[in-house]
């Protein structure tokens, strides 16, 4: 089999990253899927990771269980085309909730996957867990647009205050 290199190539955009790791995440294990996981791992493997990154690079080349990955799909359909999805959502509580949310992008921080959208239940941009949504349905409603590099998950303050000095 022939090796591929390309000098000089651009990094990869947060939203290509994540669209990719989606992808390779509900392909399931058959023999693509271990193919492409590895190859996304060796993308990474002569870059010096932190622990955190190290731990989101096996939670994004590891397979979803098979119910997730089936919401995966519905999730990335939603994205792909653009359309509400109306998820039936777990909170950290136990109290299920049904929410319309406009699907911006997917990430993984960490050991989790999450689905990144204007939740239009609040009104406001949220992150929700893959494992503790219970159901996707797709819905025939347009989403508004969103841009994905608007939205720094997990950076509390600084993010805030990054975007409101640009």
């Amino acid at each position: 089999m022939a090796t591929v290199t390309k000098p000089h190539a651009s990094p990869l955009t947060t939203a290509e990253i994540a669209a990719l790791a989606l992808s390779l995440a509900h392909l399931g294990s058959g023999p693509q899927a271990t193919a492409a996981r590895s190859g996304l791992r060796h993308a990474f493997e002569h870059l010096e990771l932190d622990d955190v990154v190290a731990s989101t690079l096996s939670t994004l080349t590891d397979p979803m269980p098979g119910p997730v990955a089936d919401r995966a799909r519905t999730i990335a359909g939603a994205i792909t085309s653009r359309l509400v999805i109306r998820l039936h959502y777990r909170d950290v509580s136990g109290r299920i909730t049904v929410r319309d949310v406009d699907p911006v992008t997917c990430m993984v921080h960490r050991d989790y996957w999450y689905l990144v959208g204007m939740c239009r239940m609040r009104g406001a941009i949220r992150a929700f867990r893959f494992d503790r949504i219970v159901a996707t349905e797709p819905t025939f409603l347009p989403a508004q647009p969103h841009l994905a590099d608007h939205f720094l998950p997990f950076q509390g303050k600084r993010a805030v205050q990054s975007r409101q000095a640009a």
